[in-house]
């Protein structure tokens, strides 16, 4: 399947959304991309199936571009660990989360039942 492209005003209002309940997630909590994707609706004209496929991709690209009152340290991967392939952007969120009181475990990763925000 090829990934759909979204049109400018589309993609504007898909990051916003994304925004919108990134910026409600509680410090000292992270959530998933993929979980960020299940909580925004898919953009117009992109059938559930396919949007479920390319939700988490969408919303790494949404954070990528985020506003700086946007918490982006508090989305992680579905595995709880920090997906930024920059050394130096790892090292920051986490000591950004790790301020928030957000533990990580000798693996990197921290206990998304613990930490995790389901939202809604």
């Amino acid at each position: 399947m090829d990934e759909p492209v979204l049109s400018p005003a589309a993609r504007a209002a898909f990051y916003s959304q994304v925004w919108e309940v990134v910026r409600g997630v509680p410090p000292g909590r992270v959530i998933p991309y993929g979980r960020v994707g299940e909580l925004v609706p898919p953009p117009e004209g992109i059938p559930p199936e396919t949007y479920a496929a390319y939700r988490a991709r969408w919303v790494g690209a949404a954070m990528a571009a985020s506003p700086r009152d946007v918490p982006w340290q508090r989305v992680i991967n579905a595995q709880g660990k920090i997906s930024l392939g920059r050394p130096d952007l790892q090292q920051r969120q986490r000591s950004l989360l790790e301020a928030e009181g957000v533990e990580f475990d000798a693996r990197g990763r921290i206990d998304l039942r613990r930490f995790g925000w389901e939202g809604g």
